[in-house]
């Protein structure tokens, strides 16, 4: 009874965002009350379950998740994006453009959308495009790819952010493995397009963007470019140096150092410290403008968090399932548990299409299963974090959002976008898990 209610929640939240469209929280909730009432709970005890899960999830990473979205708001309404990419591409060189537009997208995806960092980026292409040589859609792949990569591994993106909250991991420890586990998987998306980008057409010729130069010149603000790093750079040294702190030897000891690093590297405050950085990028801005921004910010920062906490409600009701018992996966080795991890996520992922969805379905299905696995010291824990969002990059495909960024920006045909995107997230995918089985028999 219990793997048929959870079989029956899976398919109805696959159903009920890919036919009817339902929002994430609604579907989540609706599929959390539904098992509770399947698995003979009262009324009283699901509500109180939904309630604890939703604020126990959101209550260290709610904040988080709104301080990185006013960073991104910030780096893309003063054109820092462009500033960024412009920067990575002078010190990787005009010959390895594609390369530099890749890791240029991976930096940006870390506190921007990948779908909107893709949209402030597309313009590049082109011009690089002409001034290179090289087709259009190698700069296309390479950009979708480096942007994606961040996405699904790198904090505070809210997927490996939920998934940290409910599986109990380390954030810092999440950041540094994420960046360890998503830089070759952002390599493998740039070498995909350096392979197939020189065979695949477009529809169409692509409009504007006539050269970075002309680019640069409509930007509003002089940004320069370690201005628009720090946001960026300042909360991940900060989280990284805590984590470092809090290892169980102490190498920096236990005295005002650790204090200090504890409070300033708590993910929370280096957000925040982030944003007071991301401030002075918009200095001559007004003060409404600004606040405008904020509150944008907020209202994109909203939905995260509501299908954040939901899958948190979510995950609270699943784990009143023995779901060892119910689904008997065992792995005293931690590795089959991290393949396990992924292979639910890639199924989630390609079914119904939001990565974001993936991830948190897949942790609150796992949770429970994390001593089962072997999974439950500091780094396991972060590891299945990874390898669940691994999977949740395993296929972006027609049902998936950023699909059609990728294909209509880029004009590119279904088929096209198929052979270029979807297969390179394919390849990302199974990168990304064979470098995190690979950390876990080294460590």
């Amino acid at each position: 009874m219990e793997l048929l209610v959870l079989l029956l929640v899976v398919v109805f939240i696959i159903i009920a965002t890919v036919r009817y469209k339902m929002n994430p929280v609604l579907s989540l909730t609706i599929a959390a009350i539904l098992s509770g009432f399947l698995l003979g709970l009262k009324p009283d005890v699901i509500m109180k379950t939904i309630g604890d899960g939703f604020g126990k999830t959101l209550s260290g990473i709610g904040l988080v998740i709104a301080f990185g979205t006013i960073i991104g708001v910030f780096l893309e309404k003063t054109g820092s994006t462009k500033v960024l990419a412009n920067t990575v591409l002078k010190w990787v060189g005009l010959k390895r453009s594609a390369l530099a537009l890749n890791l240029a997208g991976f930096i940006i995806s870390i506190p921007v959308f990948c779908d909107s960092g893709f949209i402030i980026l597309s313009s590049l292409n082109k011009a690089l495009s002409k001034k290179t040589g090289i087709p259009i859609l190698v700069f296309a792949i390479a950009l979708g790819t480096g942007l994606y990569a961040a996405h699904v591994f790198v904090p505070p993106t809210p997927g490996p952010l939920a998934a940290a909250a409910i599986l109990g991991a380390d954030l810092g420890t999440v950041l540094l493995f994420g960046f360890i586990v998503a830089i070759p998987v952002s390599l493998s998306g740039y070498i995909w397009a350096k392979y197939i980008g020189k065979s695949l057409n477009i529809t169409k010729e692509l409009e504007g963007g006539n050269n970075i130069e002309s680019d640069r010149g409509k930007e509003k603000y002089d940004v320069k470019p370690f201005q628009a790093f720090l946001p960026l750079l300042v909360p991940v040294i900060l989280i990284a140096l805590k984590s470092i702190a809090d290892y169980p030897t102490k190498p920096l000891g236990e005295a005002v150092t650790f204090e200090v690093l504890n409070f300033i590297g708590n993910p929370i405050v280096a957000l925040f410290i982030g944003v007071l950085f991301s401030f002075p990028l918009a200095k001559n801005t007004n003060i409404k403008l600004k606040n405008e921004w904020i509150v944008t910010a907020f209202k994109q920062a909203g939905l995260i968090i509501l299908i954040t906490g939901s899958g948190g409600a979510f995950g609270a009701i699943l784990r009143t399932i023995d779901v060892n018992e119910v689904l008997n996966l065992q792995s005293t080795s931690g590795f089959g548990g991290l393949l396990i991890c992924f292979i639910i996520a890639a199924v989630l992922k390609t079914a119904q299409g939001s990565s974001t969805v993936a991830i948190i379905t897949t942790a609150a299905i796992i949770a429970p299963l994390l001593e089962t696995f072997g999974l439950f010291s500091l780094i396991n824990k972060a590891l299945a974090v990874l390898a669940i969002g691994a999977g949740a990059m395993t296929v972006s495909h027609i049902n998936d959002s950023y699909f059609w960024v990728v294909s209509q920006f880029s004009n590119m045909d279904v088929k096209t976008a198929l052979k270029g995107h979807s297969v390179a997230t394919l390849f990302q995918g199974i990168t990304g898990l064979g470098v995190i089985l690979l950390l876990h028999a080294i460590l």
